[in-house]
Protein backbone atom coordinates (compact mmCIF):
# COMPACT_ATOMS: atom_id res chain seq x y z
CA UNK A 1 0.00 0.00 0.00
CA UNK A 2 1.84 3.17 -1.10
CA UNK A 3 1.21 6.59 0.72
CA UNK A 4 -1.53 7.75 -1.78
CA UNK A 5 -3.63 4.80 -0.82
CA UNK A 6 -2.67 5.50 2.74
CA UNK A 7 -4.09 8.95 3.12
CA UNK A 8 -7.35 7.95 1.71
CA UNK A 9 -7.60 4.87 3.73
CA UNK A 10 -7.35 6.42 7.45
CA UNK A 11 -9.60 9.25 6.98
CA UNK A 12 -12.30 6.94 5.51
CA UNK A 13 -11.48 4.55 8.47
CA UNK A 14 -11.63 7.04 10.82
CA UNK A 15 -15.28 8.57 9.17
CA UNK A 16 -16.79 5.33 9.44
CA UNK A 17 -15.94 4.40 12.82
CA UNK A 18 -17.26 7.59 13.89
CA UNK A 19 -20.08 7.63 11.88
CA UNK A 20 -20.64 3.66 13.31
CA UNK A 21 -20.22 5.12 16.62
CA UNK A 22 -22.87 7.79 16.44
CA UNK A 23 -25.53 5.31 15.26
CA UNK A 24 -24.93 3.27 17.77
CA UNK A 25 -25.52 6.04 20.21
CA UNK A 26 -27.91 7.49 18.39
CA UNK A 27 -29.95 5.15 15.84
CA UNK A 28 -32.62 7.70 15.17
CA UNK A 29 -29.42 9.32 12.49
CA UNK A 30 -29.65 6.67 10.23
CA UNK A 31 -31.98 8.43 8.22
CA UNK A 32 -32.26 10.91 5.44
CA UNK A 33 -33.04 13.19 8.32
CA UNK A 34 -30.32 12.20 10.88
CA UNK A 35 -27.56 12.36 8.17
CA UNK A 36 -28.44 15.89 6.79
CA UNK A 37 -28.77 17.41 10.45
CA UNK A 38 -25.16 15.40 11.08
CA UNK A 39 -23.40 17.02 8.57
CA UNK A 40 -25.70 20.00 8.53
CA UNK A 41 -22.15 22.10 8.24
CA UNK A 42 -19.82 20.08 6.73
CA UNK A 43 -20.01 22.32 3.14
CA UNK A 44 -18.51 25.30 4.47
CA UNK A 45 -16.17 23.35 6.93
CA UNK A 46 -14.84 21.35 3.79
CA UNK A 47 -14.59 24.82 1.43
CA UNK A 48 -12.88 25.87 3.88
CA UNK A 49 -10.43 23.29 4.12
CA UNK A 50 -9.80 22.77 0.62
CA UNK A 51 -8.83 26.44 0.81
CA UNK A 52 -6.12 25.92 3.49
CA UNK A 53 -5.27 22.97 1.66
CA UNK A 54 -4.12 25.34 -1.11
CA UNK A 55 -2.03 27.54 1.19
CA UNK A 56 -0.38 24.47 3.11
CA UNK A 57 0.12 22.85 -0.47
CA UNK A 58 2.98 25.70 -1.37
CA UNK A 59 4.59 25.61 1.88
CA UNK A 60 2.52 28.03 3.86
CA UNK A 61 0.23 28.09 6.19
CA UNK A 62 -3.22 30.46 6.36
CA UNK A 63 -4.15 31.74 9.64
CA UNK A 64 -6.65 34.06 8.10
CA UNK A 65 -9.15 31.82 6.67
CA UNK A 66 -11.55 31.95 9.55
CA UNK A 67 -11.87 35.75 9.80
CA UNK A 68 -11.98 35.53 6.02
CA UNK A 69 -14.58 33.30 5.77
CA UNK A 70 -16.71 35.66 8.34
CA UNK A 71 -16.18 38.87 6.32
CA UNK A 72 -17.26 36.86 3.31
CA UNK A 73 -20.42 35.79 5.20
CA UNK A 74 -21.09 39.66 6.38
CA UNK A 75 -20.45 40.74 2.87
CA UNK A 76 -23.27 37.47 1.09
CA UNK A 77 -25.60 38.42 4.25
CA UNK A 78 -25.53 42.22 3.82
CA UNK A 79 -24.57 43.58 0.16
CA UNK A 80 -25.13 40.57 -2.03
CA UNK A 81 -28.76 40.54 -0.64
CA UNK A 82 -29.21 43.94 -0.55
CA UNK A 83 -27.28 45.58 -3.92
CA UNK A 84 -25.81 42.02 -5.78
CA UNK A 85 -23.37 44.16 -7.64
CA UNK A 86 -21.34 45.63 -4.75
CA UNK A 87 -21.51 42.38 -3.11
CA UNK A 88 -20.11 40.15 -5.28
CA UNK A 89 -17.38 43.21 -6.60
CA UNK A 90 -16.19 43.48 -2.92
CA UNK A 91 -16.17 39.21 -2.58
CA UNK A 92 -13.95 39.09 -6.10
CA UNK A 93 -12.04 42.66 -4.56
CA UNK A 94 -11.21 39.89 -1.59
CA UNK A 95 -10.20 37.67 -4.08
CA UNK A 96 -7.95 39.49 -5.75
CA UNK A 97 -6.19 40.72 -1.95
CA UNK A 98 -5.46 37.31 -1.12
CA UNK A 99 -3.95 36.49 -4.54
CA UNK A 100 -1.66 39.57 -4.16
CA UNK A 101 -0.97 38.75 -0.39
CA UNK A 102 0.36 35.17 -2.14
CA UNK A 103 2.78 37.44 -4.49
CA UNK A 104 3.78 39.65 -1.27
CA UNK A 105 4.74 36.93 0.65
CA UNK A 106 7.03 35.22 -1.85
CA UNK A 107 8.11 38.14 -3.46
CA UNK A 108 9.56 40.20 -0.27
CA UNK A 109 10.04 36.25 1.24
CA UNK A 110 8.15 37.24 4.56
CA UNK A 111 6.76 34.68 6.70
CA UNK A 112 3.39 33.50 5.61
CA UNK A 113 2.33 32.42 9.55
CA UNK A 114 2.97 36.44 10.39
CA UNK A 115 1.41 37.97 7.52
CA UNK A 116 -1.82 35.75 8.19
CA UNK A 117 -2.26 36.16 11.15
CA UNK A 118 -1.78 40.40 10.75
CA UNK A 119 -4.73 39.51 8.00
CA UNK A 120 -6.67 38.36 10.21
CA UNK A 121 -7.41 41.53 12.14
CA UNK A 122 -7.50 43.43 9.10
CA UNK A 123 -10.55 40.56 7.67
CA UNK A 124 -11.95 40.46 11.33
CA UNK A 125 -12.19 44.72 11.65
CA UNK A 126 -14.02 44.60 8.01
CA UNK A 127 -16.37 41.83 9.30
CA UNK A 128 -16.96 44.17 12.60
CA UNK A 129 -17.47 47.26 10.18
CA UNK A 130 -19.92 45.42 7.36
CA UNK A 131 -21.86 43.96 10.21
CA UNK A 132 -21.01 45.10 13.97
CA UNK A 133 -24.37 42.87 15.61
CA UNK A 134 -25.36 39.89 14.10
CA UNK A 135 -27.92 40.30 11.24
CA UNK A 136 -28.32 39.77 7.72
CA UNK A 137 -30.16 37.66 5.53
CA UNK A 138 -29.55 35.03 2.59
CA UNK A 139 -30.31 35.82 -0.78
CA UNK A 140 -33.03 33.33 -1.62
CA UNK A 141 -31.72 31.31 -4.17
CA UNK A 142 -28.63 30.48 -1.96
CA UNK A 143 -31.04 29.31 1.18
CA UNK A 144 -32.64 27.39 -1.25
CA UNK A 145 -29.65 25.80 -2.87
CA UNK A 146 -27.93 24.95 0.42
CA UNK A 147 -31.53 23.32 1.74
CA UNK A 148 -32.50 21.50 -0.95
CA UNK A 149 -33.83 18.21 -0.84
CA UNK A 150 -32.50 15.76 -3.75
CA UNK A 151 -33.21 12.11 -3.21
CA UNK A 152 -31.83 9.58 -1.58
CA UNK A 153 -28.61 11.34 -0.06
CA UNK A 154 -28.68 15.03 1.00
CA UNK A 155 -26.85 17.85 -0.49
CA UNK A 156 -24.86 17.73 3.10
CA UNK A 157 -22.92 14.53 2.06
CA UNK A 158 -23.71 14.90 -2.12
CA UNK A 159 -21.68 18.23 -2.40
CA UNK A 160 -18.59 17.23 -0.32
CA UNK A 161 -18.08 14.57 -2.71
CA UNK A 162 -18.60 16.62 -5.27
CA UNK A 163 -15.78 18.83 -4.50
CA UNK A 164 -13.39 16.66 -3.22
CA UNK A 165 -13.58 14.86 -6.37
CA UNK A 166 -13.38 17.98 -8.78
CA UNK A 167 -10.70 19.13 -6.63
CA UNK A 168 -9.00 15.70 -7.09
CA UNK A 169 -8.94 16.15 -10.66
CA UNK A 170 -7.38 19.16 -10.40
CA UNK A 171 -4.87 18.85 -8.02
CA UNK A 172 -3.59 15.39 -9.63
CA UNK A 173 -4.53 15.36 -12.78
CA UNK A 174 -4.22 19.27 -14.28
CA UNK A 175 -1.24 20.72 -15.71
CA UNK A 176 -1.51 24.09 -13.27
CA UNK A 177 -2.60 21.34 -10.50
CA UNK A 178 0.72 19.24 -10.96
CA UNK A 179 2.73 23.02 -10.97
CA UNK A 180 1.30 24.07 -7.84
CA UNK A 181 2.67 20.97 -6.69
CA UNK A 182 5.36 21.29 -7.88
CA UNK A 183 5.61 24.79 -5.91
CA UNK A 184 5.36 22.85 -2.42
CA UNK A 185 7.80 20.19 -3.65
CA UNK A 186 10.53 22.23 -5.23
CA UNK A 187 9.99 25.27 -6.27
CA UNK A 188 13.92 26.10 -7.12
CA UNK A 189 12.81 22.98 -9.82
CA UNK A 190 9.86 25.06 -11.42
CA UNK A 191 11.72 28.26 -11.49
CA UNK A 192 14.38 26.38 -13.37
CA UNK A 193 12.19 24.91 -15.73
CA UNK A 194 10.73 28.67 -16.94
CA UNK A 195 7.74 28.95 -14.28
CA UNK A 196 7.14 31.91 -12.53
CA UNK A 197 7.08 30.87 -9.32
CA UNK A 198 5.79 34.10 -7.97
CA UNK A 199 2.61 33.98 -10.46
CA UNK A 200 2.26 30.02 -9.15
CA UNK A 201 2.17 31.37 -5.71
CA UNK A 202 -0.28 34.40 -6.60
CA UNK A 203 -2.88 31.17 -8.16
CA UNK A 204 -2.47 29.31 -5.21
CA UNK A 205 -3.50 32.20 -2.85
CA UNK A 206 -6.40 33.07 -5.12
CA UNK A 207 -8.08 29.85 -5.19
CA UNK A 208 -7.98 29.74 -1.44
CA UNK A 209 -9.70 33.20 -1.60
CA UNK A 210 -11.89 31.93 -4.01
CA UNK A 211 -13.31 28.65 -1.88
CA UNK A 212 -12.89 31.03 1.69
CA UNK A 213 -15.62 32.97 -0.48
CA UNK A 214 -17.70 29.74 -1.25
CA UNK A 215 -17.34 28.55 1.96
CA UNK A 216 -18.41 32.57 3.77
CA UNK A 217 -21.72 32.15 1.21
CA UNK A 218 -22.80 28.54 1.90
CA UNK A 219 -22.57 29.15 5.66
CA UNK A 220 -25.06 32.18 5.49
CA UNK A 221 -27.11 29.86 3.10
CA UNK A 222 -27.34 27.38 5.90
CA UNK A 223 -27.81 30.08 8.74
CA UNK A 224 -29.34 32.45 7.20
CA UNK A 225 -27.97 35.29 8.90
CA UNK A 226 -24.24 36.04 9.58
CA UNK A 227 -22.28 37.62 12.03
CA UNK A 228 -18.17 38.88 12.64
CA UNK A 229 -17.14 36.20 14.46
CA UNK A 230 -19.14 33.29 12.68
CA UNK A 231 -16.35 31.54 11.21
CA UNK A 232 -13.29 31.85 13.87
CA UNK A 233 -12.86 28.44 14.51
CA UNK A 234 -12.41 27.19 10.99
CA UNK A 235 -8.86 28.99 10.89
CA UNK A 236 -8.04 25.73 12.95
CA UNK A 237 -10.73 23.36 11.63
CA UNK A 238 -9.07 23.56 8.00
CA UNK A 239 -5.88 23.21 9.69
CA UNK A 240 -6.89 19.94 11.30
CA UNK A 241 -8.58 18.93 8.15
CA UNK A 242 -6.14 18.87 5.75
CA UNK A 243 -3.63 17.15 8.14
CA UNK A 244 -6.49 14.25 9.21
CA UNK A 245 -7.13 13.80 5.63
CA UNK A 246 -3.59 12.74 4.69
CA UNK A 247 -1.76 16.05 4.03
CA UNK A 248 1.80 17.58 5.30
CA UNK A 249 3.04 21.04 5.66
CA UNK A 250 6.00 20.61 3.42
CA UNK A 251 6.49 18.62 0.32
CA UNK A 252 3.16 19.72 -1.45
CA UNK A 253 1.49 16.63 -0.52
CA UNK A 254 -1.98 17.11 0.19
CA UNK A 255 -5.26 15.12 -0.89
CA UNK A 256 -8.65 16.86 -1.56
CA UNK A 257 -10.23 13.78 -1.31
CA UNK A 258 -8.89 13.35 2.15
CA UNK A 259 -9.29 16.63 3.04
CA UNK A 260 -12.94 16.61 2.60
CA UNK A 261 -13.44 13.39 4.32
CA UNK A 262 -11.23 14.90 7.48
CA UNK A 263 -13.84 17.91 7.42
CA UNK A 264 -16.78 15.70 7.37
CA UNK A 265 -14.64 13.74 10.24
CA UNK A 266 -14.42 16.60 12.75
CA UNK A 267 -18.26 18.14 11.73
CA UNK A 268 -19.21 14.72 12.67
CA UNK A 269 -16.66 14.60 15.84
CA UNK A 270 -19.29 17.57 17.38
CA UNK A 271 -22.41 15.93 16.92
CA UNK A 272 -20.69 12.56 18.42
CA UNK A 273 -19.51 14.47 21.44
CA UNK A 274 -22.72 16.11 21.67
CA UNK A 275 -24.69 12.28 21.92
CA UNK A 276 -21.79 11.22 24.94
CA UNK A 277 -23.40 14.50 26.58
CA UNK A 278 -19.93 15.91 26.95
CA UNK A 279 -19.85 19.73 28.25
CA UNK A 280 -18.71 21.87 25.37
CA UNK A 281 -15.78 23.08 27.35
CA UNK A 282 -14.52 19.77 26.74
CA UNK A 283 -15.29 18.81 23.07
CA UNK A 284 -12.53 21.20 21.59
CA UNK A 285 -10.03 18.90 23.84
CA UNK A 286 -12.06 15.68 22.87
CA UNK A 287 -11.66 16.96 19.14
CA UNK A 288 -8.29 17.44 19.37
CA UNK A 289 -7.45 13.88 21.06
CA UNK A 290 -9.36 12.31 18.13
CA UNK A 291 -7.15 14.25 15.74
CA UNK A 292 -3.98 13.29 17.64
CA UNK A 293 -5.46 9.17 17.82
CA UNK A 294 -5.83 9.25 14.01
CA UNK A 295 -2.45 10.99 13.38
CA UNK A 296 -0.74 8.68 15.29
CA UNK A 297 -1.97 5.39 13.63
CA UNK A 298 -0.67 6.98 10.51
CA UNK A 299 2.74 7.91 11.71
CA UNK A 300 2.57 4.11 12.69
CA UNK A 301 1.87 2.99 9.10
CA UNK A 302 4.12 5.10 7.97
CA UNK A 303 7.09 4.20 9.85
CA UNK A 304 5.92 0.47 9.15
CA UNK A 305 6.20 1.33 5.19
CA UNK A 306 9.25 3.14 5.57
CA UNK A 307 11.18 -0.11 6.56
CA UNK A 308 9.31 -2.14 4.64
Amino acid sequence: MNRDHLRILLPVLSLGLLLAAVFYLQPRAMSYFGLNLLFNLAVPVALATIAQMMILMVNDIDLSIGTFVSFCACVTATFVQSDPVTGYAMLLGAIAVYAAMGAIIHARGLPAIVVTLGMSFFWSGMAILILPSPGGSAPAWLNAMMKAKPPLVPVAIIAPIVIGLIMHYFIKRSSLGVLLRGVGGNSQAIDRAGWSVLGLKATAYGIAGLFGVLSGMALVGLTTSADANIALRYTLLSIAGVILGGGEFTGGRVSPIGAVIGAMTLTLAASFLSFLHLSSDWQIGAQGAILILVLAVRLVFTRREALA
